[in-house]
């Protein structure tokens, strides 16, 4: 059964990272992960999606969501491949374009399951910490209130979705506003040279899968690796 918003209990045995877009480089993901000390006995992993599409390795999806620690939303690279199988109203040539052709050149059946596996991921997670609940979405969120969005994600013409997925206004405005009702929300989809906090919405999606580096942000601390959030403020005053 799909699930358009999951809550996720806090984790009482070890640490919660979110980390920006993976592009089909698991290896690269992996190695950044050991640097990071991370266990998978104790920790535990969040995607803000765009797994797939670019890099070598984007096959190796499914055996990452099969993980017990690790945990994802639907980015717009997923939402390609959900909608090109179901409706087929994509354009391929953009698509394509975008590195989805590893996608494209599947046998038919091949791409059924990988688009089932990703339309049974969420839009959004909510991920309690001991000060209150993290939010997770791959673009942008498109309500003030927090609260209100696992209900404006059943709007049948999936525009509370597509914005989820596609958005790239606040960063585009550099818009301070924030979002009411959560203690952060976290998100990838436009590159930043670093992980970039407007309001309490960061922006981690530092290329890790180009030229970059992967960001992992603490959802307790709200602390980045390997480099601290900047603020849209400070640096301007600076």
């Amino acid at each position: 059964m799909e699930q358009r918003f999951l809550r996720v209990p806090r984790n009482e045995l070890g640490r919660d990272f979110a980390v920006g877009d993976v592009h089909g480089h698991f290896s690269r993901l992996q190695e950044s992960l050991d640097r990071l000390g991370f266990d998978p006995a104790r920790d535990r992993l969040f995607s803000v999606g765009d797994l797939v599409d670019r890099g070598p390795e984007s096959e190796a999806t499914l055996d990452w969501l099969a993980r017990p620690w690790f945990f994802a939303v639907q980015g717009n690279h997923e939402d390609y491949a959900i909608r090109h199988v179901r409706t087929g109203q994509v354009d391929v040539v953009n698509w394509r374009g975008y590195g989805g052709g590893w996608f494209l050149d599947l046998p038919s059946d091949r791409q059924k399951v990988f688009a089932e596996a990703f339309a049974q991921l969420p839009i959004a997670i909510e991920v309690e910490t001991v000060d209150g609940a993290v939010g997770l979405l791959h673009a942008d969120c498109p309500v003030l209130f927090w609260p209100r969005l696992e209900a404006a994600l059943q709007d049948r013409y999936k525009r509370t979705s597509a914005a989820c997925q596609w958005s790239r206004d606040r960063l585009r405005e550099m818009n301070r506003t924030g979002i009411q009702g959560v203690r952060a929300v976290v998100a990838g989809h436009t590159p930043v040279a670093a992980p970039l906090a407007l309001g309490n919405v960061y922006h981690i999606d530092t290329q890790g899968w180009k030229s970059g580096y992967f960001t992992f942000l603490d959802l307790e601390s709200l602390q980045a690796w390997p480099c601290e959030v900047v603020t849209e403020l400070a640096a301007a005053e600076e």
